[in-house]
């Protein structure tokens, strides 16, 4: 829920809003936690747009929301609050290691403070003072200097230990939040920022970028016959596919529901529709077993539509065009690549 959205209801917008969250949750028997009801009264606000898309997309094919969906919804398109608990741990780990450093170089300056009024005492007793003697002060002077640089150095050797636990968290939390949790792919979050990285770049150097978007066919069937549960296994085992088929600078990811899509920097659509036809074809080949009882399910097929990036446009409008190659491949027959050229071909023989 974005501030910005909240702060712009009055009471009675607002009430109204939530009614409407509590009815839709009730109606598709969400659970009402807080969490979920975030999600909700964002869907009813239509903020963001790509949530309330997604969740059209899931209602039409009939899909449970379970934990496991209303955590990706969550965490996908509000970010998830584990996130920001982390944030909150990781800012006190670093307040109080920031203490100790502050405290460790006050203790650092006054020793070297004591160590150099030390030395100057030794230096005044040189002239008058017993040789031997001097030395003997000269040695526990510096003994004492070497033992609280000692101290000071294990001090600092704890506390780069403990950056160092900090770093590896922040890392683990920012991999987190940019996975999707069904299916291991990278989420939207991850989705926007490597396109716009993949838009900046072909822009600057000329070189093409394309996308394909997937969808399972009739999807829909095997969540009703089988159960969400072999649905979501049908959704990995795509994901699996993806991920495997697209190159290694290449990103793969969950875009909503069963659609997944994949982002090609310096692929043309020739090169995009050849990978494409290679993650359809193995698709095709592949046989899910039914955990439960061993059986061998329907056959699985995608459709998948391809278009090419132009210069300025945005990755939305990208996507419509992909999207509309991708209906034409479900229009055709399913199991089919289209590219938006076919679509050009169509506009001009109507």
């Amino acid at each position: 829920m974005t501030g910005l959205a909240s702060a712009e209801l009055d009471f009675e917008d607002a009430k109204s809003f939530a009614d409407r969250a509590i009815e839709h949750m009730a109606q598709l028997a969400v659970p009402p936690t807080p969490n979920n009801f975030a999600v909700w009264f964002n869907y009813c606000l239509g903020t963001p747009p790509d949530l309330k898309r997604t969740i059209d997309i899931l209602v039409g094919n009939k899909r449970k929301f379970d934990a496991t969906v209303c955590a990706d919804l969550l965490s996908t398109y509000l970010g998830h609050p584990a996130s920001i608990t982390l944030a909150k741990n990781v800012s006190a780990q670093l307040e109080s290691v920031m203490a100790d450093a502050r405290k460790f170089l006050n203790t650092a300056i006054a020793d070297n403070r004591t160590h150099i009024r030390e030395i100057g005492d030794v230096a005044d007793g040189v002239e008058s003072g017993d040789p031997r003697a001097l030395i003997e002060n000269l040695m526990t002077a510096l003994a004492s200097a070497a033992t609280r640089a000692s101290t000071l150095e294990n001090n600092f050797s704890e506390a780069s230990v403990e950056l160092d636990t900090i770093r590896h968290s922040l890392k683990e939390a920012e991999e987190r939040a940019k996975t999707d949790t069904l299916t291991g792919l990278a989420n939207r979050r991850a989705l926007d920022e490597f396109f716009r990285a993949a838009q900046m770049k072909a822009m600057e150097v000329e070189d093409p970028l394309s996308i394909l978007l997937l969808d399972i066919d009739n999807f829909k069937h095997f969540n009703d016959n089988y159960g969400h549960a072999v649905g979501d296994q049908v959704i990995r085992l795509i994901a699996s596919v993806l991920r495997e088929r697209v190159r290694e600078n290449d990103l793969a990811a969950r875009y909503g529901g069963e659609e997944l899509i994949g982002v090609l920097p310096g692929a043309d659509l020739e090169t995009c529709h050849i990978i494409a036809e290679r993650i359809r074809a193995t698709i095709a080949e592949c046989r899910i077993t039914r955990r439960s009882t061993g059986e061998y399910l329907p056959d699985i097929t995608v459709s998948i539509g391809i278009a090419q990036f132009r210069p300025g446009e945005s990755m939305s409008d990208l996507i419509e065009r992909c999207d509309r190659a991708l209906y034409r491949a479900k229009a055709l027959g399913r199991n089919r690549t289209v590219t938006e050229t076919e679509l050009d071909d169509v506009a001009s023989a109507a």
